[in-house]
């Protein structure tokens, strides 16, 4: 900066603002936490690094991506990012298990209106329902056993035609509801 106020970086490292600063146009005065949080976790040497070796026109990205982990780091030291991240695949398959769940309660509303609709004891499933069926099934590991038996029963309440004797498959057990 070199003029009237040093960027955030210098005034947090008490030093003089130099003219060609490498901080001075991603760290401003008027926003010093951005920059001592981005210090605390990464250290001022390493970023002035980093941006050296960063063409000029990516600067401003790499600054905002640093200040994006090094909050995240500081909510979660452990994971950081990756906590993030993962915690947003889990509500993802969370919702793409209740709307499994939702399409077969319609279903299976829609059978028990629908009288013609009980002959076939199995579902068929058109191209988009199966890659649906593939993604939850590649997502099974994430859910919990309840959800699991809840969604299951429904899908076979519905395949079933809902005249009773639906019988929930379960790896450790076999039992048998609306009997």
């Amino acid at each position: 900066m070199g003029g009237a106020s040093p960027c955030a970086s210098c005034k947090l490292l008490r030093r003089r603002c130099a003219k060609d600063c490498i901080f001075a146009p991603y760290f401003p005065s008027d926003d010093p936490h951005k920059f001592a949080i981005v210090h605390k976790v990464f250290g001022a040497s390493n970023v002035s690094k980093m941006l050296q070796e960063i063409p000029v026109q990516q600067r401003a990205d790499a600054v905002s991506s640093l200040v994006y982990e090094a909050n995240a780091r500081v909510r979660d030291p452990v994971y950081g990012c990756v906590g993030a991240i993962s915690f947003l695949q889990n509500q993802v398959s969370q919702l793409q298990m209740q709307l499994a769940v939702a399409q077969a309660e319609i279903l299976c509303i829609q059978m028990q209106q629908d009288p013609a609709a009980t002959g076939p004891t199995h579902l068929q499933l058109d191209q988009h329902q199966q890659q649906q069926l593939d993604v939850h099934h590649s997502n099974l590991d994430a859910m919990d056993s309840k959800s699991l038996l809840l969604a299951s029963t429904y899908l076979n309440f519905a395949a079933s035609g809902g005249n009773g004797g639906v019988m929930i498959q379960d790896p450790l057990k076999r039992e048998y509801l609306w009997t």
